[in-house]
């Protein structure tokens, strides 16, 4: 699996290299039977690049799933409907006038299952996400965590080749959105196709997939296994998601957990290798500790932990001045450069 411009015949799985003027440009692969989280910040381009692989945008780059073209620059696309592809997205984007069971099947008859063979498929479904009794229910019958199964059965139904996943747990509470996310995890790990799962959520990226592709600012920033971004981050969005601060000085970046962070009112002395000053912008209660994000002098936003009694005895609010400092043993240094090959935990 590589990040960046892919070249040979395409290989089974996920092919892409794509550019969508003035909003996204990317280029990677990724094996089949991969589950890929998509992380970025809002606008990075992540649904975008959903709805260029779908085909949803024409023609702009090449995609292949499978060793089967799908779109490339110059040729003719294969129409969307053509397209082995169950998509859910957010709003759930069920048809209003039809039953939870029609909806299922809407996918196999559009691609020419006789109707009661299309039925039993999506009772099978229905079955499979705990909805079956909800079958002749329409969508405004539904609770959100109800209409979001339905969505990811019909996704799954037409028996794809790729799906995709876009925020699939958006708007739920977070008692359904647990439940949601541990049963879509088993039906991934039996799914063969490949998988696309656009997420806000670094628990999805542990929890579901095993490969993270990371957008910024409109490109490809990042692509490996979830525990090798977590623990080498390349931009401020995920290094925030997985609960580090993250500096660039040149081509170097540094990392630090908060709790390695020391807060004091005065100019720290001693061994410390980093230090700041700066001001409190706002404290959080985080586990037992209370998290500060602090605004350095050097513009820098930087997260601390410290424990109740500290914050206290410091006076920490919003507004208030303080030091930071990291000692040289809490400190990690690695390349700024994106990561040019990342293989997937458990892929050869």
């Amino acid at each position: 699996m590589a990040a960046g411009p892919v070249t040979g015949p395409p290989v089974p799985g996920l092919r892409v290299d794509v550019d969508v003027p003035g909003r996204l440009r990317a280029a990677f692969e990724v094996p089949r039977g991969s589950v890929v989280a998509v992380l970025g910040p809002n606008g990075a381009g992540k649904s975008t690049l959903l709805h260029a692989v779908a085909g949803l945008l024409g023609d702009i780059g090449a995609v292949a799933v499978d060793g089967e073209t799908w779109s490339a620059a110059g040729s003719t696309s294969r129409l969307v409907r053509e397209r082995r592809i169950g998509m859910a997205f957010q709003g759930q984007s069920l048809f209003p006038h039809l039953s939870a069971e029609a909806n299922v099947a809407f996918g196999p008859r559009s691609r020419g299952v006789d109707a009661s063979a299309a039925r039993a498929v999506a009772a099978d479904w229905l079955t499979r996400f705990g909805v079956a009794d909800l079958a002749a229910r329409r969508p405004g019958q539904l609770s959100g965590g109800q209409a979001q199964r339905v969505s990811l059965a019909r996704a799954l139904a037409t028996d794809p080749q790729l799906l995709l996943l876009d925020e699939p747990f958006s708007g739920l509470d977070i008692g359904v959105a647990t439940s949601l996310r541990l049963e879509l995890g088993e039906h991934l790990a039996a799914f063969a196709g490949t998988t696309l799962l656009v997420t806000h959520d670094a628990l999805d990226a542990f929890t579901l997939a095993d490969t993270v592709l990371v957008i910024d600012d409109g490109e490809v920033a990042q692509l490996g296994a979830p525990a090798d971004v977590a623990a080498r981050p390349l931009t401020e969005h995920v290094a925030r998601l997985v609960g580090l601060n993250v500096l660039r000085e040149g081509a170097q970046l540094t990392s630090f957990r908060p709790d390695a962070v020391t807060v004091s009112l005065a100019r720290p002395e001693g061994s410390a290798r980093l230090q700041w000053s700066g001001r409190v912008l706002s404290t959080a209660p985080h586990g037992d500790a209370l998290r500060a994000r602090v605004e350095t002098s050097t513009g820098a936003d930087l997260l601390a932990d410290v424990t109740p009694a500290a914050a206290v005895e410091l006076g920490l609010a919003a507004g208030r001045e303080v030091w930071l400092s990291v000692k040289a043993t809490s400190v990690q240094q690695y390349s700024a450069a994106p990561t040019p090959s990342a293989t997937p935990s458990g892929t050869p």
